[in-house]
């Protein structure tokens, strides 16, 4: 059977869950954990993700994810890899981490039901794989954004997107008050029989949403075409990202874009904008070299792996 496409466009909600390689644990320690949180950051600045909730466990994690611009691939890409060979390299290990493909389910964002119900879906895990006992609040799971959600807003990762969940189960202000609230539904839910059709939509299915959710996503597929890692629309997305940030950089430098060829490669300018690109995009090094005329990948990542320059 071939392999469903990935419909990507912009404002598109996924539910994302990726498992360790033959149920393998992805987190040994806390550590891994922060790691990989730091990793889920870093690749919001590159993408533009939001993440609207979040839940690691032993050999699994789920995300909900929205894309202002149409990069879940690229996004997941540069993050699962990244992730892999940093707990490879605290570890001591090597090879796949993953199984395999990650599930990316599409949730109807046009309907506040959906978002809200996979968001608890995903904040309730936690009771479901019975880490909870009865008497334990929700909260008492660290390593989901739920805890997040109930604390001050100062102490939230800069990622972490509240209002529209909260929003859509109709806490109209994030204080103290309106968190209570918050907490008051969620562990009633924990107490109410579940619906096990909702939940195997969402742990089977590729979409989640109203009647016409499908039909709305196979008119922006269009013709169907031969699945490719990351798709044109994509890799165009990102590289015109890329050519603008050159474009401000060389612009504060007062210099002139056919002037960038003409630099020696290791040229501080060169070696600042891939800086940025580095941090703000999810090319490689390969790609930013052949962008900026600094020669090989591999004199690039030496520059780089110097302290900072300025021109």
């Amino acid at each position: 059977m071939p392999r469903p496409l990935r419909i990507e466009y912009e404002g598109a909600i996924y539910h994302v869950m990726n498992r360790g390689d033959r149920f393998e644990d992805i987190f040994e320690d806390d550590e891994d954990r922060r790691i990989f949180l730091r990793t889920v950051g870093e690749a919001c600045g590159k993408a533009d993700w939001q993440i609207h909730v979040y839940c690691l466990m032993r050999n699994h994690f789920h995300l909900v994810l929205e894309t202002p611009s149409p990069t879940l691939v690229s996004g997941m890409k540069w993050m699962l890899g990244t992730y892999t060979q940093r707990f490879n390299a605290r570890h001591r290990q090597r090879g796949h981490l993953f199984a395999g493909r990650y599930k990316a389910l599409m949730v109807d964002e046009r309907d506040a039901h959906y978002l809200r119900t996979v968001c608890d879906y995903v904040h309730l895990n936690p009771v479901r794989a019975g880490i909870l006992e009865d008497e334990e609040p929700i909260s008492d799971y660290r390593w989901s954004s739920y805890p997040a959600y109930l604390g001050a807003r100062r102490l939230r990762p800069e990622w972490l997107r509240t209002d529209r969940l909260l929003g859509e189960h109709g806490i109209r202000r994030d204080d103290a008050r309106g968190r209570r609230e918050l907490s008051r539904r969620m562990e009633a839910q924990r107490l109410d029989p579940r619906d096990g059709k909702v939940e195997a939509r969402i742990r089977r299915g590729w979409q989640f949403g109203a009647e016409d959710f499908g039909e709305r996503l196979r008119e922006r597929m269009g013709p169907a075409v031969p699945e490719r890692h990351e798709s044109k629309y994509v890799r165009e997305s990102m590289v015109e990202r890329a050519r603008r940030i050159v474009r401000e950089e060389l612009a504060d430098a007062r210099l002139e874009a056919e002037t960038l060829k003409a630099l020696p490669k290791g040229a501080p300018i060169k070696i600042r904008i891939a800086r940025r690109l580095r941090q703000s995009t999810t090319l490689t090094l390969r790609e930013i070299a052949v962008l900026l005329h600094a020669g090989t990948w591999r004199s690039l990542a030496n520059a780089l792996s110097q302290p900072n320059m300025s021109i």
